[in-house]
């Protein structure tokens, strides 16, 4: 039996192109219990040895994964996890990001992160959580939004706290999440000054075109009154 949770585990994976499917019913709900021995788990995220387009905003995204969690998450963990940020390699779960698992990793083709446990005596003794930045989308590779981020990762400390796939398409750990945005988060943060600008200057464009509207109403209905009484 402990052979067969160890291979479970060490598949434990998150699909994020709808077009795949897996086997989802024959992995159970639960993998442990009670995974951790003790509390607070902490947490290391590597945000200094990052790919090209990892995105300062996906940190953030770590921090509201494990609020979620802390919240209850999906209602089915039997315990409620309390997570504490450490700056050690020696956490209990470490975080990193890749460019592209297919091509970091050899990943297959649809894979946005997995989970990777140490476990003894049916505990965790760490967890390596690794989270691609983006993926292909025919042949173009697209960067993921931080909604897209969020969900990966949420679905991710779900393997971290002892969950296995669920089967229901609207809980977290079902193997399958589509790309929640398209919103590139570093354009964003390069250009969003520029378009905040833009859309500032669009909104004086209009509130002038609406000024100009009604002063030439006003004055042809003045007209209108002086000639046509």
């Amino acid at each position: 039996m402990y052979g067969i949770r160890m291979s479970f585990v060490l598949l434990m994976v998150v699909l994020v192109l709808p077009t795949l499917s897996t086997a989802s019913e024959a992995i159970p709900e639960i993998i442990l219990d009670y995974p951790w021995d003790h509390s607070p788990i902490t947490v290391y995220i590597d945000n200094i040895s990052v790919p090209e387009h990892y995105s300062p905003t996906y940190y953030t995204q770590i921090e509201e994964a494990m609020k979620y969690w802390e919240k209850g998450g999906n209602r089915n963990l039997k315990f409620t996890p309390v997570f504490e940020l450490v700056d050690s390699k020696d956490a209990d779960i470490r975080i990193k990001w890749v460019e592209n698992l297919e091509n970091v990793e050899g990943a297959p083709s649809g894979v946005a992160g997995y989970a990777r446990p140490r476990i003894s005596d049916d505990r965790y003794l760490r967890v390596d959580i690794v989270l691609e930045v983006g993926n292909y989308q025919g042949k173009a590779w697209r960067q993921y939004g931080d909604a897209t981020m969020l969900s990966i990762a949420k679905h991710e400390f779900g393997h971290a706290l002892g969950l296995g796939h669920s089967s229901d398409r609207r809980d977290i750990m079902y193997p399958e999440h589509e790309q929640r945005d398209n919103i590139n988060p570093l354009l964003l943060s390069k250009y969003g000054p520029l378009l905040r600008a833009a859309v500032f200057v669009a909104l004086i464009f209009l509130l002038y075109l609406g000024v100009s509207w009604h002063h030439s109403r006003k004055k042809r209905k003045k007209l209108e009154d002086e000639y046509f009484k």
